[in-house]
């Protein structure tokens, strides 16, 4: 947001509480660095991390030998928002052995790899939304990253409840797409597998491009792709070509008037169920970053799948009526409407997800897919029994948390539920869920705003002619095109602008002005999106 700054300056300062800790039902990481040095946000310093997780069911001791892991790590702070606002730092760590080379291990039961992320709830006084949407995920789509609740100990000093998660990368058990190297710069070779996002540039190693079409249509915000796999540091020129050139062509045939036809329309481009998922998720979740902040897509090898997935799905600490800015608080309204919500953030929804959201032939699919699953996955008590199922996790675990960090009766950025104790903040969420799934059961009746066919399309028409003070105009129009208007004088001079309000439809709309306009001869024209769509000529008597 904007604001950060003004954010900041507000920032509660908390009185810390110190923990006598010696065991947990869940399980134990102790991080020792260097003298007990402090963990930079970049580069990553070497220390020792010991795991002790004797298993389900099991108490785990501090004084316990290490038995899920005990060796060398590489580790920083990461993200952005989360760590400039809180003292808990979330942290990046990379298993090591002891030459600093990756090695890769199944820590805490997931399977093998070397990079794993450390979520540090905070601002989300559950403690579980970032658990609960990847669980959900998990359960719907290709892959989302499994979790583990841990409490972590920093040089002796309890720090609390962690989310252990797989880092979102290309692997066998993570976003299976074929891996690139750098020989592989031509042929089928060299269209996949990538790995790119949308997403702040702050808290990463970044670099990418910025889409040559604006955010929306006059809107000064622009959107930056950036390369995730391969690494900015990795990816060789011709591949930074081919992604760019590739997401450009799809760009294009958003920004046509052919980018829903069945054939060569977007189908031909996306994954279109991997779409409709994420969407599902960030809809329930009512993600105030959806599409437009820590948002993922992949592309595998054109020989294997062609087409653009999205996904994995992260971050969802300020999802659930967790934001008290744009509307995110709010159970009712879509995600997807944000632009309406906060036209002035730095970060806008980029055009082309509202056109995929308003093609009807999306929408039933998005339709037809949230009736399977509220008639099995999303029933109303299994939503709510995952959210119990998380809590009983970290049921014993929660108030030493709460202790280390004393904010449940304070407010932390961005709140809107502020203050009780802890059972009050899981009652918020889960009687939030159950009011956005009733409100988004009801939404779904009327989602399907029209067909838009474009055999049927017509140049605006205005009526009656000649008038008297009220005028039609009659338009074939896109349920995300703006439409205004310009009215001349019969000497050229121009005399009036219309604004027309979003078209509530795909398909025919009709605009009513009842204008104060003297009598005589005028000229009219018609801009869809900035652009003119036609012109014409009226009498007013």
């Amino acid at each position: 947001m904007k604001k950060t700054w003004t954010l900041l300056l507000f920032y509660p300062i908390f009185s810390f509480g110190q923990v006598n800790f010696q065991s947990s039902d869940l399980p134990i990481v102790t991080i020792t660095t260097p003298n007990g040095q402090p963990i930079p946000d970049e580069p990553k310093i070497t220390a020792q991390m010991k795991v002790i997780d004797n298993g389900p069911g099991q108490i785990n001791h501090l004084t316990d030998p290490p038995n899920g892991y005990d060796g060398f790590i590489g580790i920083e702070r990461r993200g952005s928002s989360s760590q400039d606002l809180s003292d808990k730092k979330p942290f990046a760590v990379e298993t090591r052995d002891a030459n600093g080379d990756d090695l890769d291990v199944p820590l805490l039961g997931m399977p093998a790899e070397a990079d794993w992320v450390f979520i540090a709830p905070f601002n989300d006084k559950s403690l579980v939304r970032d658990a609960f949407t990847l669980e959900l995920a998990r359960r719907i789509m290709a892959w989302a990253p499994r979790s583990r609740f841990v409490e972590v100990v920093l040089n002796g000093d309890y720090q609390g409840i962690y989310l252990v998660t797989e880092k979102i990368k290309r692997g066998k058990d993570r976003v299976d797409i074929s891996k690139l190297t750098e020989t592989d710069i031509a042929g089928d070779d060299l269209t996949g597998g990538y790995i790119i996002k949308m997403d702040k540039t702050t808290g990463s190693q970044t670099d990418g491009w910025t889409s040559p079409y604006p955010a929306q249509a006059g809107s000064w915000q622009s959107t930056y792709y950036q390369y995730h796999y391969p690494k900015a540091d990795d990816i060789q020129p011709a591949q930074r070509q081919y992604i760019e050139d590739w997401m450009t062509a799809f760009e294009d045939l958003m920004a046509s008037s052919e980018f829903a036809d069945s054939v060569n329309g977007y189908p031909k481009y996306l994954d279109v169920q991997s779409f409709v998922d994420f969407v599902i998720i960030n809809e329930l979740t009512k993600n105030v970053d959806a599409y437009r902040l820590s948002t993922f897509f992949y592309k595998d090898k054109d020989s294997k799948d062609a087409r653009l997935h999205a996904g994995p799905v992260w971050d969802f600490n300020i999802a659930m009526g967790n934001a008290n800015y744009c509307n995110g608080d709010s159970y009712m309204g879509w995600a997807m409407d944000f632009n309406d919500e906060c036209i002035q953030d730095n970060w806008i929804i980029h055009f082309w997800w509202q056109q995929l959201w308003d093609d009807p032939a999306f929408r039933q699919r998005l339709v037809t897919r949230w009736h399977e699953l509220r008639s099995d996955l999303f029933k109303t008590e299994r939503i709510t029994g995952l959210v119990d199922s998380l809590v009983d996790v970290v049921a014993q675990s929660q108030a030493r948390n709460w202790q280390r960090w004393p904010v449940l009766n304070v407010w932390v950025w961005p709140n809107a539920f502020c203050c009780g104790p802890y059972q009050q903040h899981v009652n918020y969420l889960k009687d939030w869920l159950i009011n956005r799934l009733e409100w988004m059961d009801g939404r779904m009746v009327v989602l399907n705003a029209g067909v838009y066919d474009v055999n049927q399309y017509f140049k605006t028409e205005l009526y009656p002619n000649p008038s008297d003070d009220d005028l039609n105009f009659r338009c074939y129009v896109r349920r995300s095109e703006q439409v205004s208007v310009k009215v001349y004088d019969a000497a050229g001079r121009f005399v009036h602008f219309l604004q027309m309000p979003t078209p509530p439809k795909n398909g025919t709309n009709v605009y009513n002005w009842q204008h104060s306009l003297k009598q005589g001869f005028y000229f009219y024209t018609v801009h869809l999106n900035g652009r003119v769509e036609s012109n014409g000529k009226f009498v007013v008597k």
